[in-house]
C-alpha cells in the first residue's frame, strides 16, 4: 500500500503517486477496449477502479471513492452482460440506441439522485465539494448502466461526466487525472461517433423499447 501511495514524480507542483500512474494507464486501455466493444475493458475497469478508490479517498473525494467500489461490482455485471446478456427480443446485446422513454426515465432518476447524494455527502463527510462530487458520482452510474447494456448514449453521458471531472480534479490538484479525463472527454466524442455508426449497421439496428 505504501509503495502505491509513494510519489512517482511531480506534475505542476503536485505529487503524482504510483497508484495514479498505474490507474491512468489501465483506464486508458479500458476506454480503447470499450471503443472496440472488447470485453477486456471490464476487468481493466475493475483494476483501475480499485486504484482510484484509494486515490480519491486520500483526496477526500468520498463520493468518487465510493463510486469506484460500485464500479468494480458494476464492471462484473457489465462483463457478464457483454458476454451473456440479451435484449428484450432474446438476441445477444448489440450496440443500439435507448428509446426516448428510457432516456427520460434515466434522466429523471439521475436528477433525483443527485441532490440526495449531495445532501448525504454534505451531512456525513468532510468533503469540500459535495455537490460536484455527487454529480459526477450519480451521472457516472447512469453512464455505466448505459455502457453495460451497449447503448450509444453512454458516450454523451461520459462526455458530460468527463468535462465535469476535469474541473473537479483540477480543483483537487490531481493533475495526471485531469489529463486522463481530458483525454477521456475526447475519446467519448470519438466513441459516440463510432458507436452511432455501429448502431446504423445491419447488425446494430435494434432500438430498445
Amino acid at each position: 500500500m505504501q509503495w502505491l501511495q509513494a510519489a512517482a514524480f511531480t506534475l505542476w507542483g503536485a505529487a503524482v503517486s504510483r497508484a495514479e500512474v498505474i490507474a491512468f494507464a489501465l483506464a486508458l486501455w479500458m476506454v480503447f477496449c470499450n471503443l472496440r466493444v472488447n470485453p477486456l475493458g471490464w476487468p481493466l475497469a475493475m483494476a483501475s477502479s480499485a486504484l482510484y478508490a484509494l486515490l480519491f479517498a486520500d483526496s477526500r473525494l468520498y463520493g468518487e471513492a465510493l463510486l469506484q467500489l460500485v464500479f468494480i461490482a458494476a464492471a462484473g455485471w457489465g462483463w457478464w452482460q457483454w458476454l451473456r446478456g440479451t435484449q428484450s427480443d432474446g438476441h445477444a446485446l448489440q450496440v443500439r440506441h435507448l428509446s426516448r422513454r428510457g432516456l427520460a426515465l434515466l434522466l429523471g432518476a439521475t436528477l433525483t439522485a443527485w441532490p440526495l447524494a449531495g445532501w448525504l455527502l454534505a451531512r456525513t463527510t468532510d468533503s469540500d465539494v459535495p455537490w460536484a462530487d455527487a454529480f459526477t458520482t450519480v451521472a457516472s452510474l447512469a453512464g455505466q448502466w448505459l455502457l453495460g447494456r451497449k447503448y450509444v448514449q453512454n458516450w454523451p453521458t461520459w462526455l458530460l461526466v468527463n468535462v465535469a471531472s476535469v474541473a473537479l480534479f483540477a480543483f483537487k490538484g490531481l493533475w495526471l487525472t485531469v489529463v486522463l479525463y481530458a483525454v477521456f472527454a475526447v475519446l467519448s466524442a470519438v466513441g459516440w461517433l463510432r458507436w452511432a455508426r455501429m448502431a446504423r449497421s445491419p447488425q446494430g439496428l435494434a432500438t430498445a423499447a
